[in-house]
């Protein structure tokens, strides 16, 4: 039996806005299950919105403080960042993923989306005719949203049949047209939580060379595959990235999930040496400036869209990093809970008939993290999102995300200890409504 009915369900959608919850976009599902707890007083399992669930480091917190009292709060910080922030992330990158880039192209924004939004644009403007993004998807679907905002046109493909030696056919068909600007992934992944393997890395690094298109390699979720012992700075394991087998890169990184610092919107891009310093006579031409990518990328372009990050912030993610180089932070074991959750949430889905959809990467069983996937036998994603609304769970159809496979989204973040028997209860009710 349904715990909300088709029609409390179709009221919060007409209350909310939401035309087909079947295809809803996260902030969607988000105002259709938080109209029904508060009409209703029922708690949701609420596994939409990939919000940090983590309390926030006290560390940054701290350090925030100390640079409001020293009066930073009355100057405007350099578009570039801070000194200490510059210098913090270039260790913290030698640290924890082995790869030499200079203190000067590591550069501040207002969270990854900011960093995305700013890499798209200059990405695609640099060289005429080379003005496409290609996704490798399942992906973020904000950064779809962003393009449509810019007007640039995108090509997309579900990863999901072309795992390990199928890679190279099908990116390189992807590519051989010439006119891709930049190639997009998380790693984990959002939403899937499948992990790039290093031969797959090469595979994208070397065809970025040889088509000339940047890769945008978005590390949102850094060293959260915790399969492996990832986290002990200056020491292997490191974390695998493109960068080792091309110099057209930009690297994201986010305090968002690493140290729960979602709300201070801050990050990192991280540009190759060799990218910030090429000179593009597109960018030249168009900004009137010296064409050269780094700089034109921080002054004509990150600028328009934020005039510089909070500089308090930039001294708080500075400590963070700083710290967590001097082994003083163990940011990995911070943010495990998150393994914990997806452990016990996957054991009650599929113990009621569910399958987990993106199992496994090339040579390893998909791990455990801040997202999973989830499938039913005999629904497609969107049917089993908004039939999961009824039951008090809500989630995103991973067709949202770029996926051709049929299933759901789940994120760990928002789940509660009190909310498993819960879930456990709901999702045998559900197994029992449609036994197939």
């Amino acid at each position: 039996m349904k715990i909300f009915s088709e029609q409390l369900v179709n009221e919060a959608c007409e209350k909310s806005h939401v035309a087909d919850l079947s295809h809803a976009t996260i902030g969607e599902t988000l105002l259709v299950a938080q109209y029904l707890e508060q009409k209703t007083g029922i708690p949701f399992v609420r596994m939409d919105q990939g919000s940090p669930g983590l309390p926030v480091n006290h560390w940054g917190v701290e350090a925030e403080k100390r640079a409001l009292d020293r009066g930073v709060g009355s100057q405007y910080p350099a578009a570039s960042g801070v000194k200490e922030l510059k210098e913090a992330a270039h260790e913290f990158v030698k640290a924890f993923i082995n790869v030499d880039i200079s203190a000067r192209s590591c550069v501040p924004t207002t969270g990854s989306v900011a960093g995305s939004f700013g890499s798209f644009i200059a990405t695609t403007q640099r060289i005429p005719g080379k003005d496409k993004v290609l996704f490798i998807d399942p992906g973020f679907p904000i950064q779809k949203s962003q393009l449509r905002v810019l007007g640039i046109e995108w090509r997309e493909f579900d990863i999901f049949p072309y795992r390990g030696d199928k890679l190279r056919e099908k990116l390189e068909q992807e590519l051989q047209a010439g006119d891709v600007a930049a190639i997009v992934y998380s790693n984990p992944n959002n939403p899937a939580w499948i992990c790039l393997e290093e031969s797959e890395l090469q595979v994208i690094g070397e065809l970025a060379t040889k088509y000339d298109a940047v890769v945008l390699e978005d590390l949102a979720y850094f060293c959260m595959d915790y399969r492996r012992d990832l986290g002990h700075p200056y020491e292997p394991p490191y974390v695998p990235t493109v960068a080792r087998y091309t110099d057209r890169y930009i690297l994201m990184l986010s305090s968002s999930k690493i140290f729960s610092y979602a709300g201070q919107r801050m990050a990192l891009v991280c540009i190759s040496d060799k990218l910030y310093d090429t000179h593009y006579p597109a960018l030249q031409q168009r900004y009137h400036d010296t064409g050269i990518f780094g700089s034109t990328f921080v002054a004509a372009i990150l600028y328009m869209i934020t005039s510089g990050c909070t500089a308090s912030t930039q001294y708080g993610y500075a400590e963070m990093l700083r710290m967590s180089c001097e082994g003083k932070i163990n940011f990995v074991e911070d943010t495990r809970e998150y393994e914990r959750r997806a452990n016990k949430m996957k054991e009650i889905f599929c113990r009621h008939g569910f399958t987990v959809v993106y199992d496994r990467d090339v040579t390893d069983k998909v791990g455990d993290g801040f997202f999973f996937t989830l499938g039913f036998p005999g629904m497609t994603g969107g049917e089993l999102a908004k039939e999961l609304m009824h039951y008090g769970v809500s989630s995103i159809s991973l067709d949202t995300t770029g996926s051709h496979q049929e299933g759901i989204r789940a994120c760990t973040s928002r789940m509660r200890d009190e909310l498993y028997t819960v879930l456990d209860d709901r999702m045998k009710q559900f197994h029992d409504d449609h036994i197939v």
